[in-house]
């Protein structure tokens, strides 16, 4: 019903920058959420940033200041700007969804991309 296409994810050296840009497609009445999400070798799931539809924002303590999440309401995306990146925060990072597949609240689903891969090493 609803697909998520990320992007962006590569290879880049401690202190550079990527862009992660994720966009939903599909069944869509509203999107309540958008965010991001980080899994490292050994490591759970973790939450790294998020933004809901009135662009209140979230981020995960290890990447404040240095990450900033925005959406785009009207392409259904979600996008991560990473600067000063650290190889610790080299992980598969996962669009997430909070997407409302019709009018009434029950009618709620939450939907997860395929990751990408963000590599931090010299």
């Amino acid at each position: 019903q609803v697909q998520l296409v990320e992007s962006g994810g590569g290879l880049v050296q401690p202190g550079g920058s990527l862009r992660l840009s994720c966009a939903a497609s599909g069944s869509i009445f509203s999107i309540n959420a958008m965010g991001w999400y980080r899994q490292a070798p050994g490591k759970q799931r973790e939450l790294v940033a998020s933004v809901i539809s009135s662009d209140k924002t979230n981020y995960a303590d290890a990447v404040k200041g240095r990450f900033t999440i925005s959406r785009d309401n009207a392409k259904n995306a979600v996008y991560l700007q990473m600067d000063s990146l650290k190889p610790e925060d080299a992980a598969v990072y996962y669009c997430n969804a909070d997407v409302y597949i019709g009018a009434y609240t029950w009618d709620r689903r939450e939907y997860w991309g395929q990751g990408t891969q963000v590599t931090v090493s010299s």
